[in-house]
């Protein structure tokens, strides 16, 4: 199963899909592009405490996080 976590005020929420039904990836994918397109930042984990971003999806990353944008201000 992959996952992609998406960070929130309220911590964070976990989407867990297998990549091997095509309905659930698909949804996946559309989730990756909803959130993108409000800016949040994907980025998948590349070993051991690193991380990279993506700017589309990846069906084979075993897990991606979603960061919002940083507001200041």
């Amino acid at each position: 199963m992959a996952i992609q976590i998406v960070m929130d005020r309220s911590g964070d929420t976990r989407h867990r899909f297998d990549r091997n039904d095509a309905q659930e990836l698909a949804k996946a994918e559309q989730r990756f592009y909803e959130l993108t397109k409000v800016g949040f930042t994907a980025a998948v984990r590349t070993g051991a405490g690193e991380i990279s971003q993506i700017r589309s999806f990846d069906p084979h990353a075993q897990e991606t996080v979603f960061l919002p944008r940083l507001v200041g201000g």
